[in-house]
């Protein structure tokens, strides 16, 4: 069992929770595609921004990539 120091913040997300959550998207993406009438050339973009956020989201939570909270964009 991990000991969280007083004072440290516990980012681990539980395996369950992060297959839940790709299902769950997984799901709403494809509800979208098959139920709501759009150009092809939307579906497509829809689709590449998802799938796009979810992989940069997925190596967060895993920590493979954990440098993103400290890019800052503009002053």
């Amino acid at each position: 069992m991990d000991c969280i120091q007083k004072g440290e913040k516990d980012t681990h997300m539980p395996l369950i929770s992060l297959v839940i959550t790709l299902v769950v998207v997984g799901v709403a993406l494809w509800l979208i595609n098959q139920y709501i009438p759009m150009a092809a050339s939307i579906k497509s973009i829809l689709n590449i921004v998802v799938v796009v956020f979810v992989i940069v989201w997925v190596l967060q939570v895993t920590g493979i990539l954990g440098g993103l909270p400290n890019i800052r964009v503009g002053r």
